[in-house]
């Protein structure tokens, strides 16, 4: 940057783990042309609102904060403000229009024009708006300063074929282009290199992977490919879609040890009918019998999902079609939402919209529910002892209680009281269950052990990763190719 000085920034964001792996890579960035990260409450040079648009009240969200951001522009000179993501995707210069002090607005295929854009927007002392309507380069391309020492995103694909009538994303993210084997293999190895121990691979619907090279069966491949890099302990995968789900998955999870036996797979509704409206090409039965599988091949899987309650034509049958297939299926945890008009989508203009005052009730009755079943289940591993991934920032009552907080293999979030081990983020324990509430569980018994790691000393010393954009594109599956690599690399700093 023309000043000499460094610049500061902030990224906040909004949404699912889409825009939280994009926010990684705006880090990155960032940092490559010459920001820094802002610190505590300091007012930063630069804020970037990477926003959502599935959410309810999106917009609301947006404007109160750019609302809030007014003042502190005014009293900090030179001050810039830039939205991105689905939202911008979708309102694109509207924002500027509502909201005059932005001085830039980039959407979901374009996230590497920012810094030009700031450079341009601060040149021409007017607001850039870029919008492209395909993507441009794929976001992993880009370097990105990650979020945790011990666990990273790497995504697969991005975009979606499916044409759901709830969902706006397929037109805010486009068609599904899909990552080279190679190139995602290489991704992780980079941040194993830099002690990272686990791996959430990300796509919108992770296992149609490989519908743009021709190969079905693609996914199963990759997962079983993860398990030949050495020191990678955990993978796990969000989220996949019941129309694609094959056996061949199944058994890669079964089969490959440090795939994890956790699997998150929408519902949406129980009903057929509902199902057939919103456009999801299963029917419960066949939702059902995946399950059946997957608890065959691995009794120990924790399952969880997503419900919509009260999409347009909802009746009561319906809805108890939804209560026996939670009923059956025994999830983990679920992820409720009481539906709501998002403008774009078939469903908005849909009649038969069922009114609020139903939409509540019965979407309590289905977290009563869930919430009984998830509280059965967790009591059943009491006096269990399991692996934890220590982590940060997971539990509320940690500071009352002293306890920390960690995820087991299956993703269950665990609190427990370390003693005299004195953990530290990115270690692993194994922790012996002395409580299962609804949505935790507890160990407040002695470590039965504690390995220290080097994503735990990361963690210690303030380290984070950052990654240098990957982009091989390479066709085959097996251990990612020995890259060369310069002094800047990719190396925690």
């Amino acid at each position: 940057m023309s000043s000499g000085v460094s610049r500061t920034y902030e990224v906040r964001t909004f949404g699912c783990q889409m825009n939280v792996h994009d926010s990684e890579r705006l880090a990155g960035l960032l940092e490559e042309a010459g920001y820094t990260a802002a610190s505590g409450d300091q007012t930063p040079d630069l804020m970037v609102l990477n926003t959502c648009a599935v959410r309810e009240n999106a917009d609301n969200k947006l404007y109160g904060n750019l609302g809030h951001l007014l003042p502190k522009k005014k009293a900090h000179p030179g001050m810039q403000i830039a939205v991105g993501g689905c939202l911008a995707q979708k309102d694109k210069g509207e924002i500027v229009k509502r909201a005059p002090w932005v001085d830039v607005v980039f959407g979901t295929h374009n996230i590497g024009s920012l810094p030009t854009l700031l450079e341009r927007a601060r040149h021409n002392d007017e607001a850039q708006v870029e919008i492209l309507e395909a993507l441009e380069v794929f976001p992993s391309s880009l370097p990105a300063r990650r979020d945790s020492a011990y666990s990273g995103w790497v995504s697969i694909s991005v975009g979606c074929n499916n044409t759901c009538t709830f969902c706006i994303v397929p037109s805010l993210r486009g068609k599904e282009k899909d990552r080279r084997p190679g190139e995602v293999l290489a991704e992780v190895q980079a941040l194993v290199d830099e002690g990272v121990l686990e791996v959430t691979l990300l796509g919108q619907n992770v296992n149609s992977y490989g519908v743009e090279f021709g190969d079905r069966l693609a996914f199963g491949k990759l997962l079983r490919a993860t398990g030949g890099i050495d020191g990678l302990e955990r993978v796990r995968f969000t989220s996949p879609h019941p129309k694609d789900f094959t056996d061949d998955v199944i058994a890669a999870m079964a089969e490959t040890p440090n795939v994890c036996h956790q699997l998150h797979m929408p519902l949406q509704s129980g009903s057929d009918r509902v199902l057939k409206a919103m456009r999801r090409s299963y029917r419960s039965e066949r939702y059902l019998g995946i399950i059946e599988k997957v608890r065959a091949a691995m009794p120990d899987a924790a399952l969880t999902t997503d419900i919509i309650v009260g999409f347009p034509g909802e009746t009561e049958e319906d809805f108890q079609g939804t209560l026996d297939v939670v009923r059956q299926a025994r999830f983990m945890g679920a992820f409720t939402f009481q539906y709501s008009k998002r403008p774009g989508t078939p469903a908005a203009e849909m009649d038969a919209q069922v009114p609020k005052q139903v939409v509540q009730e019965r979407y309590d009755r289905l977290v009563a529910l869930q919430e009984e079943i998830s509280w059965e289940l967790n009591k059943e591993l009491v006096g269990k002892t399991l692996e934890v991934l220590v982590s940060t920032g997971e539990g509320r009552k940690d500071a009352d209680t002293r306890r920390m907080s960690g995820r087991a293999r299956d993703g269950r979030l665990v609190h427990f009281t370390p003693g005299d081990a004195n953990p530290r983020p990115g270690d692993v324990v194994e922790a012996t269950v002395t409580y299962g509430a609804p949505h935790h569980l507890v160990a407040d018994g002695p470590l039965v052990s504690h390995r220290r790691t080097r994503a735990g000393d990361n963690s210690e010393a303030g380290l984070r990763p950052k990654t240098n954009g990957i982009s091989l594109g390479l066709p085959g599956f097996g251990a990612p190719p020995v890259m060369a690599t310069s002094e800047e690399g990719c190396a925690v700093r």
